[in-house]
Parts: C-alpha cells; structure tokens; sequence
C-alpha cells in the first residue's frame, strides 16, 4: 500500500425489506446487496458518487481487503488524491443482482426450498441490477448522486440509470459500453453458455451440493470472453507467436503457444472465484439490454436529465467506438449536454480498467468541471414578503437552514431572510418580514462557474447566493459548504 491507497476496506451488506418485482413479471425476496464505501458522505449528501462493476466484478473496486496481494479492481482511479477522490466524495460499489460475490443470485439460499437456487433464480436484466442498486442508494438518504461511472456492463447500468431515474444524478460517465447489445455481442456470450451447458457437471445448474462444479465449461467460458477483452495489437505486443515452455513446435496437440497457455491460466483462475450459473444469468441479463423504444435509441434517451461524457476505446472491437457514438448521437438529438472522449490504447476493451493515466485525466476533469447547477440545493424553502417573522423563524427550524429567499406569487426572487435578519427583528421589535429582510440580494445563474461564485462570496462576505434564471424564478440556492466540500 502507499500514501494514494484508501487502505483496509471490507464488504458490507444491505438487506432490502420486501419484494423486488422484476421485469419478467416474477419477484425476489430477501435479496442481500453487498457493496463496498470510500470517503464521507458530506452533511447535505450531495457528494456521493455510484461506481458500477463490468460483468465479472465485484463490489470491491478499491483499496485492500487483509491478506490481499492486490487492491480492488479500480484502485486506479479511486483513492486519496485520484480522480475519483476518496477525500472528496462518498464512494459506492455493490456487487449486482445475480453475482456470486455476496449479493443475492442463483447460488444464494431460495427461502422456499432451504438449499441454492440454481436454475430456479428467475431470469434478471439490467434494468433489475439498477433497482437493486437504487434501493441501496436510497438507504444512505441520498437523493441525488453526484455522478455514477461504469465500464462495459457497469456503462450499461450507468445508461439505465439514467433512463429509469433522471433526477437522480448530476453526472454520468458511461465506458466502452452500448445502448444495446449488438448479435455479434450476443453471439459470443451465447457460446459461452453453451460451453457450461454442454459440461456434464453442470447437472441443469445443481452442482451445489454435488461438489463437482462445471470447471470446463465455465473455463472455456471465460477463455472465449477473454479474446473479446484484448486487441490483436496487445496479443501481438504481450506473445507474439512465442513458444510456451520449449524451444520447438511439438506437433501434437499440448500447448505451444504462449497465449495458449495464458487463456488456459485465466480460465483457470476465474473458475476459483465466479460461479457458473451466475455466468448464465449475468450475460443472458447484458444479452437482453436494449435502451431503444420502437426502434429509436433517441426516443429511448429522451427523457435524461445529467451531464454526461461517453468514452469509448480506439482498440475496443468488443465494444467498438461506433457503438459510444450512437449514445453521442441519441442524446445530442434530445439537447442533452454531452462531451466524447475515445481512449487512445492497444489493451482492447480491457483498457477502461488499465489506461491510468488518461482515465484519471478524463475523469478529473468531467468530475471538476462545475457549474453553481451541478452543486446547489434544488426544491429549497422559500417565503413570501407578507408573511411575518414568526412563520419565517418556523420554517428556518423546520427545514434546519440560515438563508430562505423571498418571492412573489410566481416565485421571482425579491429579496431574502436570514437568521441574522430574525435576531435583528427582536431588537427592533418588528414582526412584519418585509421591514427586516434584505431587498438588495446578490445571486447567481445556474450556468455560472464555481469559482466565480466563490469569488462574489469573499468579495461581498456572504454564504449563501440563491440560483435564479433569467426571469428571476429561484431555483435553488448554493452555499459556501457546498463549494468549500468540492474545493477542499
């Protein structure tokens, strides 16, 4: 570990109370979410962002569990100091629906029956990881995340999250993803199933108590998944046509190659720690995304709401820039704001989880790059000039703040009340809020920078500015904790 290291982290667990009803019209109860945090959730809960984990993930994206030899699997950019700034932002990562690393799926105990699921864990999309996800969200208080970020399938979730819930963030950064799975796509995780299906252990997914786990199947499952996540460039760049272990071709049908020996070592590996079923269902969930409605991926992106930066991967033949660009395209046609960026890298689709450098600048800059929109207090309290001091002092009480704009009937700011401003009715004895209240407001607009509204701040010795539009509606307000959270 070094100084840029959050350290010893460790996986905790969230039990959802009732059904989670599902898009196949069945439902799941007692589903357990196990999900990973780094960093502080700040007062107004403003600064939490949501990492989603590509296919084979886990809720364990940064840091060190005891007794690791390597951190999680972003630590890359999650961390004191990196862009994803554990001493800035609340950090959440949980493992999806149908994973096998502590959240609820196929190799879980079924309530009904006492013993795992199997082939009885009913069939899960995207769209039922993200409301799983949203439950677990919800349980910190958090009402709109500051940004969410994921990778290939986690880029999906990142997508549905934007179409089932617009409000919900401010920022999104979907990765080396699609809006839909393409057959090419489909095609190559169809054949994976089918390499699990068709091993003898597999026993129509009872293996559990049988002890005899499908290891072919599954390892000739990830091997064929492998090849999708490197470029013919990183292939030639790592084995070339390099011998494996001896000095000539052997002309018989033992491992020559290098890379034949390197994807047999990762299907190997991966059978120690993924679970076959959870293989099934998890790529049947990618197979079936498909964000478009009647065929039109602008009508399906319609309604988003965040500010958005799609990368994509020059390498990518998995998920190929084409596909990233279809996203660009979709939400530019519905006036959504969105900046492109394409990772220059010979690993492949692989690179959104290597290119450190250029992940960390991307993100840095997407994350930093902020308006008074991206930070202020949206559905505040606000009053109108015949109320009196009373209703005024209540209602700072009720909603525990210090500054309540004062409006008209359609809610155009006129001037505003502060808790200052009530210690100075009782020594002048007035009751009425309109012969206490500041008429000569300073405010901002939506669109202006942070660091210009900092600026007025300091100049003017004020700590709260309200957010008006170019009529003078309110619509909301920012203050010097907001900026000084993100500064810091």
């Amino acid at each position: 570990m070094n100084d840029e290291s959050i350290g010893i982290v460790e996986t905790k667990y969230f039990k959802i109370d009732g059904a989670i009803d599902l898009d196949s019209g069945e439902s799941l109860n007692n589903v357990t979410v196990a999900y990973e945090t780094y960093g502080e959730l700040n007062k107004d809960k403003s600064n939490a962002i949501l990492i989603c984990h590509a296919l084979t993930g886990d809720a364990h994206a940064a840091g060190w569990h005891e007794g690791d030899k390597k951190p999680g699997w972003w630590d890359i950019v999650i961390g004191p100091g990196k862009a994803i700034d554990s001493e800035k932002y609340f950090i959440i990562c949980s493992n999806v629906l149908g994973g096998c690393k502590g959240t609820t799926g196929p190799s879980s105990i079924n309530p009904k029956t006492g013993k795992e699921y199997g082939m009885e864990f009913p069939v899960i999309t995207i769209n039922d990881m993200v409301t799983v996800q949203k439950k677990l969200v919800d349980s910190f208080g958090i009402t709109q995340l500051y940004a969410i970020i994921g990778g290939s399938m986690g880029g999906m979730q990142v997508l549905q999250w934007l179409v089932d819930y617009p409000d919900m963030m401010k920022k999104a950064i979907p990765i080396a993803t699609a809006a839909m799975s393409s057959p090419q796509q489909i095609a190559f995780n169809a054949v994976g199933r089918q390499s699990i299906f068709s091993d003898p252990n597999w026993n129509n997914g009872n293996y559990y108590e049988t002890g005899e786990i499908p290891r072919n199947g599954l390892s000739l499952a990830r091997m064929i998944a492998h090849i999708t996540y490197l470029s013919d460039e990183s292939m030639d760049i790592k084995f070339g046509r390099g011998l494996q272990d001896k000095d000539e071709i052997s002309y018989d049908f033992t491992v020559d190659f290098q890379v034949e020996s390197y994807l047999k070592h990762q299907g190997e590996t991966f059978v120690k720690r993924f679970d076959a079923n959870s293989y099934l269902y998890i790529t049947k969930a990618v197979d079936l995304f498909d964000l478009s409605v009647n065929g039109s991926l602008i009508d399906g992106l319609k309604d988003v709401k965040a500010k958005i930066e799609v990368l994509s991967v020059d390498s990518d033949w998995l998920y190929p820039t084409e596909q990233s660009t279809e996203i660009v395209t979709a939400l530019n046609a519905n006036n959504i704001e969105v900046a492109f960026s394409e990772i220059k890298s010979n690993y492949g689709h692989d690179a959104f989880l290597l290119e450190k450098g250029q992940l960390n600048y991307i993100f840095a800059n997407f994350l930093s790059d902020n308006v008074v929109e991206d930070l202020m207090m949206e559905k505040i309290a606000t009053i109108k000039a015949n109320a009196d001091v009373v209703q005024a002092a209540k209602l700072m009480l009720d909603r525990h703040v210090t500054h309540i704009p004062v409006v008209t009937d359609d809610n155009k700011l006129i001037g505003i009340v502060t808790s200052w401003d009530l210690s100075k009715s009782i020594a002048t004895d007035s009751n009425k809020l309109k012969d206490i209240m500041t008429t000569t407001v300073k405010y901002c607009n939506a669109g202006d920078s942070i660091e210009e509204v900092a600026r007025k701040m300091r100049k003017f010795d004020i700590s709260c500015l309200p957010v008006v539009d170019e009529d003078m509606k309110v619509l909301g307000l920012i203050t010097t904790d907001h900026i000084s959270n993100l500064l810091s």
